[in-house]
């Protein structure tokens, strides 16, 4: 059976590392990403 792993913030930097490093050692990757930010500047 697989390890699973849920990564939040898995499109940044660091999360997104993480990811192919889990991928690459046989895990099922989950992700979490927030919406994008809506500032009126």
């Amino acid at each position: 059976m697989k390890k699973k792993a849920l990564i939040t913030g898995v499109t940044g930097q660091d999360g997104s590392y993480l990811a192919e490093l889990l991928l690459s050692k046989g895990y099922e990757v989950h992700g979490i990403k927030r919406r994008a930010s809506s500032f009126n500047t």
